[in-house]
């Protein structure tokens, strides 16, 4: 693109942001109902139009293409405020449970020797008692079983899970004796 033609194209987005900057700023602001945040977005929106300006073609209005980079940024912000919800109602989870009424993995130990628990442990599947004994019993990591076993980290993550769920259902069997 040639010097003329970016000069152009930053006076036409300079223009475009005075007059119409108030609107995009109340339009992100109805998407997220949040006064300051708004503000950021839209600091972000303008950011980010700018620095793509060079790559704007004229297939849709200058309009259309910086409001849908607002409807991304917002959707951005939306799928990262769901991932540290996720991560406080796991933790509040853990929290609660850990207070007042047992979990059956707690009732089982509570109940049960260690023997037993390394016996219902043993009668997992390999694929998923491994994971389970290199975590809690040597204190590896997810990226280390993963290096050692030679499997994606997603992978590990599933067998854990997986094993949780059967030692889960296993306990409660043995709560229920």
């Amino acid at each position: 693109m040639t010097k003329q033609i970016e000069n152009q194209l930053e006076n036409i987005f300079e223009e475009w942001v005075q007059e119409n900057g108030q609107s995009l700023l109340n339009y992100i602001y109805k998407l997220v109902q949040h006064k300051q945040l708004s503000e950021d977005l839209y600091q972000e929106v303008l950011i980010s139009s700018y620095l793509a300006l060079p790559t704007f073609e004229n297939r849709s209005n200058l309009k259309s293409w910086i409001y849908k980079i607002a409807i991304n940024k917002c959707k951005d912000y939306w799928r990262k405020q769901k991932t540290v919800q996720k991560f406080w109602e796991e933790k509040v989870y853990f929290y609660e449970s850990s207070s007042s009424i047992p979990l059956p993995e707690e009732a089982v130990i509570n109940k049960c020797s260690e023997e037993e628990m390394i016996e219902t442990i043993n009668e997992l599947p390999d694929i998923y008692r491994e994971p389970l004994l290199l975590f809690y019993y040597k204190d590896q990591t997810l990226g280390e079983i993963s290096e050692t076993k030679k499997i994606p980290i997603s992978t590990v993550k599933t067998r854990m899970r997986r094993a949780k769920v059967q030692l889960k259902e296993r306990a409660e069997e043995l709560v229920a004796l």
